[in-house]
């Protein structure tokens, strides 16, 4: 009997490694790949949930791929000196199991997808740390609802297929590499983003278009202008520019434009020497020198004073800043990256922003979609402020009921990621208020989220009139016409951005535009 379950347990441990090690033989986009890692790991230790966590920092825990886990799990960050089961794994190089009774907390507790919101019954759990090129990488982690699924047999096959799952996630480093190697050349290459995308969370289409974008332009010393509503998060895509580019050992300096006062913002960003001005007792150096030989971000930089937008004109076009009250100019090496929720064109027409300065500025402009634009990306979004606020008001489990789940998709989101955060803050703290136990799992009601039912996600059509029939060829050219119009307003106006966002060539979409009788 003993013999036939060893020899069943070969065979099974066998298939588990030819499953793992089929898939280190192709290339596949990295989501997909440790997708397919959590599911076979899933299957073959017959688990509840498995979760593959990467080491942030030195001190936290993201999930980057689960499976048995509701979607928002992704969003979350476990900072490992809260969770002791996560610090138990991470302090072993063998595989730890918790006793079915192990009064130890669960960082799953009301996460798993068949039982949301609700605390975890008596089960089993194991996870092991992994380790890539010597360094500690993350974890894996196996829940299973029936005590006695993870025997001493188990946690041995964990052990040996150890090795395998280190294996799955080097080649996704190592592609990920390649991929940024490549994108740097200008190579064409299909394919996702990488899991470590920092701290922009979401796995939406449009957000992925939009970082392997960004992937490519980080690679240049060309002008970036980031174009997006108030609170999607600008600054986060200009610090993954920075990050990503050759500058990235010099400092990013951020100016905040909307907060510089007129009379100081000239001194703020090009300095000033001695005696420039009543109370300039000194020389001081202003943020064009403190950026130099890295990057300027120039945050609300529809807001400048136009005398001074004058100014930064100039040294735009000569590299050179002049400080106030000084005879001569200074060079410095700084690449310009700036961000507005303006439409510029408009202010140029209103006499509030030089053209000048505008198509200096916006080079490359860059779209980012709002929240509302970004599908189920609100989820893990959403997950990661739920994590932050459970740790921060020191709560067992902080989770979404579904009813609050849909709220959060059919809104529309006017205020975009900080709203978000604003939004699940206030729930947490009104849902404690009302008598919350920090002990048990909270659940976040729809109704405490106080969000405006009429503000939705897409507005109800109104009821016209069926439109006249028309022929093919005039709606394709009504379709095409709508496009360009799109593509003109995410783009600020720049016709050579609206033609790459088309995919098509700028002098043949000058051509289609006074066909359609937008010129």
């Amino acid at each position: 009997m003993l013999h036939g379950r060893t020899d069943h347990t070969r065979v099974v441990m066998t298939m588990l490694r030819e499953s793992l090690s089929a898939d280190l033989i192709v290339e596949l986009p990295n989501a997909v790949r440790l997708q397919r890692l959590v599911q076979t790991l899933r299957e073959y230790f017959h688990s509840g949930a498995v979760g593959l966590l990467r080491l942030d920092g030195d001190d936290s825990l993201r999930p980057v791929a689960t499976v048995g886990l509701v979607h928002e799990a992704l969003g979350r960050r476990f900072v490992i000196a809260q969770h002791p089961r996560l610090a138990a794994i991470m302090a072993s190089r063998e595989p730890t199991w918790f006793e079915p009774d192990s009064r130890l907390p669960d960082p799953y507790d009301g996460l798993l997808d068949t039982q949301v919101g609700e605390p975890l019954p008596v089960h089993d759990c194991m996870g092991v740390s992994l380790f890539v090129e010597g360094r500690p990488w993350g974890a894996i982690t196996l829940d299973a609802l029936h005590a006695g699924t993870f025997d001493a047999n188990a946690r041995e096959q964990l052990k040996r297929c150890t090795l395998q799952i280190e294996a799955a996630v080097r080649v996704t480093r190592l592609e990920q590499e390649n991929r940024s190697l490549r994108l740097s050349r200008n190579e064409p290459l299909a394919g996702l983003p990488s899991v470590e995308d920092g701290e922009i969370l979401g796995q939406s289409p449009v957000l992925h278009q939009l970082l392997n974008e960004l992937d490519v332009l980080a690679d240049s010393d060309l002008p970036v202008l980031l174009l997006g509503e108030t609170g999607v998060g600008k600054e986060l895509f200009a610090r993954r520019l920075h990050r990503l580019s050759r500058r990235s050992k010099k400092p990013l300096i951020q100016v905040n434009c909307a907060a510089l006062p007129e009379s100081l913002a000239e001194s703020e960003l090009f300095g000033h020497v001695k005696g420039a001005f009543s109370g300039a007792t000194s020389d001081r150096a202003g943020r064009f020198d403190a950026a130099n030989g890295g990057t300027l971000f120039l945050d609300e930089v529809g807001e400048l004073p136009l005398s001074v937008q004058a100014k930064l004109l100039r040294t735009l076009q000569n590299g050179e800043i002049q400080r106030l009250g000084a005879d001569k100019p200074l060079h410095v090496d700084v690449r310009i990256i700036a961000a507005t929720n303006r439409h510029l064109p408009e202010s140029i027409r209103q006499g509030l922003f030089r053209a000048d300065l505008y198509h200096r500025l916006s080079v490359y402009p860059v779209p980012i979609p709002a929240l509302r634009e970004r599908g189920h990306d609100v989820l893990l979004l959403a997950g990661h402020f739920l994590e932050l606020n459970r740790a921060r008001l020191g709560l067992r489990g902080l989770r979404l009921s579904p009813a609050a789940e849909q709220t959060l998709l059919g809104y529309a989101w006017p205020g975009n990621v900080r709203e978000l955060e604003h939004v699940i803050s206030r729930a947490a703290l009104k849902q404690l208020s009302r008598g919350g136990n920090r002990n048990q799992i909270m659940t976040l009601e729809a109704e405490l989220l106080d969000l405006d039912s009429t503000t939705l996600a897409q507005a109800p059509v109104p009821e016209v009139p069926a439109p006249a029939f028309q022929s093919l060829s005039d709606a394709v050219d009504d379709c095409q016409r709508q496009k360009v119009r799109q593509a003109l307003s995410l783009s600020g106006d720049n016709w050579a951005s609206a033609a790459r966002m088309l995919g098509l060539d700028s002098s043949n979409l000058h051509k289609l535009a006074r066909r359609l009788g937008l010129k």
